[in-house]
Order: C-alpha cells, then sequence, then structure tokens
C-alpha cells in the first residue's frame, strides 16, 4: 500500500471533531419544562451566594465529569442534584445546538420535561431559590436586544515583528447580541438568554409541524 493509500484509508476512517477539543472544558444544560396550573412553564434557578456568578439566572446544569455515560446524562444529573427531583420524574426530549464560548468551553443544552407533580427542594449550596414562567409569555415576548462588540487584545509580549503590517495590523472585529427578558423581577440574559431564544425558536417551529400534520 503507497503512502498515499494509507492516508485516503485513514481519513475515510477518521471522524472530525473540535480542534483542540481536549483543551475545551465541557458543560450540560437542560432546559426543564414543567406545568403549572394547566399551563407549561419553563423553570430556571437563581445562583446561590456559595457559586460562582451569584444571583444570576440560569437553566440547571454544571460541568461535565468523566463519570457521566454523556453530556445528557450530566444534564440530568446535574437537574435532578440542584432541583432535587428524582431521575424517574424527568423526561428527556432531545439536543439543543451546541455552543463554543471564547472561554474554550463547550456547552451542550438539552431539552425535556419535569412531571407535574415533582416536589421542587433546591440545593441551597448551588441555587438560591428557583422560578417558572409561562412559555406562552416568552413565545409572545421580544427581547430586548443590544450589541456587545468584542476586539482582539494581543498579549504585550506579542511578536508584531513577525506579521504584515506589524502594530497596524488590522485584527477583525465582531459582536455578539445579547437578549434581556424580564418577567415580573428577574431578567435572564447572558448565556441563559441565548439559550432560551434558541429553545422558543425550536418551540416554534415544533408548534408549526404540528399545524401541518
Amino acid at each position: 500500500m503507497s503512502p498515499l493509500d494509507r492516508l485516503q484509508q485513514y481519513f475515510q476512517q477518521r471522524k472530525a471533531d473540535i480542534l483542540h477539543a481536549e483543551q475545551y472544558r465541557e458543560y450540560a444544560v437542560f432546559v426543564p419544562v414543567i406545568r403549572r396550573s394547566g399551563e407549561d412553564h419553563f423553570l430556571f434557578e437563581v445562583r446561590s451566594p456559595h457559586v460562582p456568578q451569584p444571583g444570576e439566572i440560569c437553566f440547571p446544569g454544571g460541568k461535565v465529569d468523566s463519570t457521566d455515560p454523556s453530556p445528557a446524562q450530566a444534564g440530568m444529573r446535574e437537574l435532578a442534584e440542584e432541583t432535587g427531583v428524582l431521575p424517574s420524574q424527568i423526561t428527556y426530549y432531545g439536543e439543543l445546538d451546541y455552543m463554543i464560548t471564547p472561554m474554550r468551553s463547550i456547552i451542550y443544552p438539552f431539552f425535556g420535561r419535569i412531571d407535574e407533580d415533582a416536589a421542587i427542594q433546591p440545593n441551597e449550596q448551588e441555587v438560591a431559590e428557583v422560578f417558572t414562567v409561562p412559555v406562552s409569555h416568552l413565545l409572545a415576548t421580544a427581547p430586548e436586544t443590544h450589541p456587545v462588540h468584542i476586539a482582539v487584545e494581543p498579549s504585550e509580549s506579542f511578536p508584531y515583528h513577525l506579521i504584515p503590517k506589524g502594530r497596524q495590523y488590522p485584527w477583525g472585529k465582531g459582536s455578539v447580541q445579547e437578549h434581556f427578558y424580564h418577567y415580573q423581577q428577574y431578567t435572564i440574559w447572558g448565556l441563559t438568554a441565548r439559550i432560551l431564544t434558541h429553545a422558543l425558536d425550536e418551540v416554534k417551529k415544533a408548534e408549526s409541524l404540528k399545524k401541518t400534520l
């Protein structure tokens, strides 16, 4: 077999991944829906003072451990640990699109349901409180949106002499649209709002599918 034949065989068997994926931290997020007073609600958490980003609003989730069989299982484990619901009271629906952040993190979001009769008992070490928002309210509410600009900032020791134009190199610029959802005294924003926006888009697609059947 020639070197080119070996290369062809190798690449036919190779499965692509995220470049340098081993350098990224993996997190799973579970987007839970629960029925309240005959209406579907999204469930959110307020982070406790004992964890990073205290007071922030988020969906249940956390780091994917080496002992987790899959990111989806990690998301359901975190949901059970943080809200006190039993694993048997969680119904997994499916996966949402995963996200890669500038902080070298991969976020795997999942969608599912908590049984209506499940008792919510937040883990006080991680969760200050939980609250729910009607899905219908969020579907009917356009979020407030503001851009966050992202610029490249090389380190002080960056070797400008090795690149064209040196310090005048035209670095690319970008921006991220930050969404803000307001409900009662709560403001949902940041990564959680981005996942929520995506989840709402998928709910709309599911509703459209139902009408065509």
